[in-house]
């Protein structure tokens, strides 16, 4: 028996990972939330392909293998391919990933380690690359990936070996 508590979700099949998630159970939130990632999808303020970076290293960082494997369709539309996604990992200082996402990257890094601690040079390098509204669009966007998958995966019940990579569109409320 695992030593984490474990929630299963409500037993629906909506299609929306969110709802049919553990968080389905509480209503009065749920729709919020899948609100406010819509929002991040739709409202930020740099590329779709971008916020797919930041998810995807989230996703590696809480090892969510739900988020590992999926993909949102505006990101692929966007132009990141999975030979983009692979240099997400370790290395990717000396990837050949573009220096704004390899910045992104760094901020992520950042946020989910400590990010008090960031360091004057990679402050600088994030502020090259973006601006004060860019990187406060990435922050919530950030916050809301790590806030539901950290729910995911403390939640248990994730697989243990990689899941297929599957598209999904971004939700509105009602979805």
């Amino acid at each position: 028996m695992s030593n984490k508590p474990h929630v299963t979700g409500p037993g629906t099949n909506t299609g929306n990972v969110i709802r049919d998630s553990m968080m389905g159970l509480v209503p009065g939130t749920v729709s919020e939330i899948i609100a406010l990632n819509g929002h991040v999808w739709r409202d930020s303020l740099v590329s779709p392909s971008l916020l797919e970076i930041l998810r995807l290293r989230n996703a590696r960082t809480v090892n969510c293998v739900f988020c590992k494997s999926v993909r949102y369709d505006v990101a692929r539309a966007d132009g990141l391919t999975e030979d983009r996604v692979e240099l997400v990992a370790d290395g990717y200082e000396t990837s050949d990933l573009a220096p704004r996402e390899k910045a992104a990257i760094a901020l992520a890094d950042a946020y989910l380690g400590f990010p008090a601690g960031m360091d004057e040079e990679t402050a600088g390098r994030i502020a090259e690359h973006f601006s004060e509204d860019e990187i406060a669009s990435m922050m919530v966007a950030l916050m809301t990936y790590n806030f539901t998958s950290r729910a995911a995966v403390s939640n248990g019940g994730m697989p243990e070996d990689p899941l297929p990579i599957t598209e999904m569109q971004v939700a509105v409320a009602g979805g």
